[in-house]
């Protein structure tokens, strides 16, 4: 592994050696030698050396272990993949372009807000930590897509966290460094650049909101504990932690002459910020961390929370630019503000007011990103909370005021009873919000602090972990209950091969009177959705669609059964309903299955190949799987999702969060090295308490892995599933998509002209979706198994409903998709004209969906 890095150990040494010779490890450069190689706003042109020279030296001895340990982790990894001489030209090009960068950004700062480029002025660069940036950016060039997104947005989130908040030189140094580095790195490794954003799926968007939450909730944090923070939000500190703790003893001397009262209320000020009450100080960052893990999951009450907090954070934000456009006194936070905002006797209004929109900012972030975070704790988990956070609140509030009475004689003055009910509010608030309200009373005494500070810190600490539990409890949908009893009917009666998705979040169940039998569906628009087919005794099938007509139309709503097989259809038709293809279904039976023939010399090549290749099939289930293999499953879903041009499709069609469920298998192509080169998903099929087969949902694979790995896993898990004795695979069905050589989608019960108008706007639609999502291909793939067809119809009991009902689906399968993107795509339906489908499975978008 050294022998791989010649040029991250040959700099190692010359570090060394120069700061040895130069007598530079005990206390950084000298006077003299800092002046020649410390990269400066002013190093250009007249020290131009100093913008390579900079990354040989280090500020002080902690600074020359840290880096020489930063460039070691990092490069020889780095350098060991992209080679000696591309990792050198990626080091030198952003080291030159980080300084550059930093320089000019001073140039124009000095115009624009002259506090920060004052105070950047006599600010310096030394050490390796640009090299390492621009290094680690340019590398990602070569990652997956999860992956090079989370890396970019981890390092980007903190070196920008860094400028905005320490604001130094050095931080504006390594954040170019880091952008060169990423523009760089598409160059040398040969990958296109990515200018746009990749759209993520779900799961990812709520990663992302996750963490730059958490970075907004450090950040304020960052700048009360990095001494002589400059940067545009290190204002913020005022808010939170920049204030000096203070001991008893010193207050009561303080504040024992009347004449400095002003001095007295300031030692209090930083009494209440002091060794315990420096948490009072960074409430709402803490509360924002532990939020952030519940938005991570997707959590609606995490969402909330969130948003409340950064609302209070925009209340106190106005308030505060009030008092400093009205001149706040010297004593306020309000006026330190305008005292860290003045350059030259004048204040410039963007070094105020830029900083406090931040929670603003995040406030809209959080609400436009709603949908991201449905899931909902089970029924019963939020009264108890609540009944549990109002009890320890009173009960600490008695606490207070109780032993505030004992220990009376150790404030001054002495409160009253009355006087301590009256602060009982006061100590539950986060430093911010009371920092400026002159108290009533001082602790002068240790057991008083104590008390004083402690009644807060109690109250948030375990407020803090009880929410957090919240989040970590098992989620399930609104309707728990109704979901636990359609499970039950679902394992003991008889469904379609897609009855299990309708135990997928998201949808409502209804319930037949003999309480048999089952419809999971969700209303959109005025139309109940079904999914799939009646659950329950098939004897009942006319009955039970009959009465949910009924209840349906007792709440105004106009039924829809969509995915359902031929039998429902023909139960519905004699309700006088219309019907009309919109799948075909794949099934294989395994009784008779045996790849043999020449039709199957695809399928026994590609296991042949996978075979020579070292990869098998490997069944597991997601939730108890190991987390590099977690991880890797993530990673192949997102990179499929960034390729796509439009975002991840729902309904009947499953995600991540669907591979989440014990009761689903999946079966991965995994290699010698633990690879994993693609997965698939197989959802139970139940009748009378048995599973009897199994439907594939999931089902995608690395774009760099084995070609034919999805051909793989879905023969080896036939004939695995065969050798289990189950009856059937279903290969699930293909929407807007008719089996090779059959007919143009039909329309059931309707007249020729209507049945001729809606098959060619269903084909306009399946052509349209085509290059994005591939079904007709998908369905052309499947073929290559020669499966049993069998064609899936919608159902409805008023054609004029069907724009609705179209507006419905579109929004089913799409939530996300936006009003532009809806324009878009119903433009390109009316535009494109129906296309046959692809005779052949390639392995393009077909083999990763």
């Amino acid at each position: 592994m050294l022998r791989g890095a010649p040029v991250t150990l040959g700099f190692v040494v010359v570090f060394w050696i120069l700061g040895i010779l130069t007598s530079s490890i005990v206390a950084g450069p000298g006077a003299m030698w800092r002046a020649e190689v410390a990269a400066t706003a002013h190093s250009l042109p007249d020290h131009w050396w100093a913008v390579l020279a900079s990354a040989f030296w280090a500020r002080d001895p902690l600074g020359y272990v840290l880096e020489t340990v930063l460039v070691l982790i990092a490069g020889i990894p780095l350098e060991r993949q992209m080679g000696s001489l591309k990792f050198s030209l990626a080091t030198v090009v952003a080291q030159i372009a980080g300084i550059l960068a930093a320089t000019g950004f001073w140039e124009a700062a000095r115009s624009l807000m002259g506090t920060w480029a004052l105070e950047m002025n006599g600010t310096y660069f030394l050490g390796p930590s640009a090299l390492v940036c621009g290094a680690a950016m340019a590398a990602t060039a070569a990652m997956g897509t999860l992956w090079r997104r989370r890396v970019r947005l981890g390092i980007f989130g903190l070196l920008i966290l860094l400028a905005l908040y320490s604001g130094g030189f050095a931080d504006l140094v390594r954040l170019g460094a880091g952008g060169a580095g990423a523009l760089l790195g598409p160059v040398l490794l040969g990958h296109r650049p990515r200018l746009a954003r990749p759209v993520s799926s779900r799961h990812e968007g709520r990663v992302l909101v996750a963490l730059l939450v958490a970075v907004s909730a450090v950040g304020p944090v960052v700048a009360g504990l990095i001494p002589h923070a400059v940067g545009p939000l290190s204002v913020l500190r005022f808010l939170f932690t920049d204030i000096e703790p203070v001991d008893p003893q010193t207050l009561q001397a303080v504040c024992a002459v009347p004449a400095q009262h002003r001095d007295c209320e300031a030692a209090h000020l930083q009494l209440r910020a002091g060794a315990g009450g420096i948490f009072m100080a960074i409430v709402p960052s803490f509360l924002l961390l532990l939020l952030s893990e519940g938005l991570r999951r997707g959590r609606r009450f995490a969402w909330v929370g969130a948003l409340l907090v950064q609302a209070a954070l925009s209340v106190l934000a106005l308030i505060t630019v009030v008092g400093v456009l009205q001149a706040a006194g010297p004593d306020t936070v309000a006026g330190e503000l305008v005292n860290a905002s003045q350059s030259g006797g004048r204040t410039h209004p963007l070094t105020l007011v830029v900083p406090l929109l931040v929670p603003v900012a995040l406030f809209g972030v959080l609400l436009a990103c709603q949908r991201l975070f449905p899931v909902a704790a089970p029924r019963g988990t939020y009264t108890p909370l609540a009944a549990r956070v109002l009890g320890l609140a009173g009960i600490l509030g008695l606490v207070y005021v109780g032993v505030g009475l004992a220990l009376a004689p150790g404030f001054t003055p002495v409160p009253a009873l009355a006087d301590l009910a009256a602060d009982v509010p006061d100590r539950f608030l986060p430093l911010g919000f009371t920092v400026d309200v002159p108290p009533a009373f001082f602790p002068q005494t240790t057991p008083t602090v104590l008390l004083y500070e402690g009644v807060g810190i109690v109250f948030w600490a375990v407020t803090g972990v009880l929410g957090l539990k919240t989040f970590l409890r098992p989620a399930h949908p609104r309707h728990g209950t109704d979901k636990d009893r359609a499970r039950e009917i679902l394992a003991a009666g008889e469904g379609s091969s897609i009855s299990w998705m309708t135990t997928w979040p998201g949808n409502t169940y209804w319930f037949s009177g003999a309480g048999d039998s089952f419809i999971a569906y969700r209303v959109i628009a005025g139309i109940a959705l079904t999914l799939g087919a009646p659950v329950g005794p098939k004897t009942g099938t006319s009955a039970v669609v009959e009465e949910f007509a009924g209840y349906c139309r007792s709440n105004g709503w106009t039924a829809c059964l969509y995915s359902v097989p031929a039998e429902v259809r023909d139960a519905a038709s004699h309700l006088g309903w219309d019907s009309v293809q919109v799948a075909q279904e794949t099934v294989l039976p395994l009784d008779s299955l045996s790849f043999r023939g020449k039709q199957f010399q695809d399928i026994r090549t590609a296991m042949n190949n996978a075979m020579r290749a070292g990869i098998h099939a490997e069944w597991i289930r997601y939730p108890t799987a190991h987390l590099a293999v977690q991880a890797q499953i993530q990673a192949i879903s997102e990179e499929w999702v960034a390729e796509r041009k439009m975002q991840e499709m729902g309904f009947t069609l499953g995600g991540l969060e669907e591979l989440d469920d014990p009761e689903v298998r999946c079966l991965l192509a995994v290699d010698a090295s633990h690879r994993v080169h693609a997965v698939t998903s197989w959802l139970p099929v139940y009748r009378d308490g048995h599973i009897i087969g199994w439907t594939l949902d999931f089902m995608r694979s690395r774009s760099t892995g084995f070609r034919a790995a999805i051909e793989f896993l879905i023969a080896s898990a036939a004939i695995s599933l065969k050798d289990e004795g189950f009856h059937f695979v279903s290969l699930s069905g293909a929407p807007l998509a008719h089996a090779p050589g059959g007919r143009q989608l039909q329309l059931v019960g309707a007249g020729p002209e209507e049945s001729g108008r809606l098959g060619r706007l269903l084909d306009r639609l399946g052509s349209a979706l085509e290059p994005v999502y591939g079904f007709r291909s998908l369905l052309a793939f499947k073929g290559k198994f020669r499966p049993r067809y069998a064609p899936l119809y919608m159902v409805y009991p008023d054609s004029a409903a069907l724009p609705a009902i179209a507006n419905a689906l579109s929004r089913a399968y799409l939530p996300d998709l936006s009003l532009g993107e809806r324009l878009q795509l119903l433009r390109k339906v009316l535009r494109r004209k129906p296309t046959a489908p692809a005779r052949s499975g390639g392995q393009g978008s077909v083999s990763r969906r």
